[in-house]
């Protein structure tokens, strides 16, 4: 049952627009095993400047 719901609530993140950290973590190891990855939260303000614009006040629409 806790498999679900973590899967529930990976699937609700992505609905809104929150990348997983986890599967990010995960790319950087496989592919870039030299490169230091992001904290969290450099991740997740990185995720949110791409998205929304960020510093260029840019919007998506």
């Amino acid at each position: 049952m806790s498999a679900f719901l973590a899967r529930l609530a990976e699937t609700a993140r992505l609905m809104v627009g929150v990348p997983s950290y986890d599967a990010y973590r995960r790319h950087m190891a496989e592919h870039h095993p030299d490169a230091e990855p992001m904290n969290e939260v450099a991740f997740f303000r990185e995720r949110q400047e791409a998205r929304y614009g960020g510093k260029n006040g840019g919007r998506c629409c």
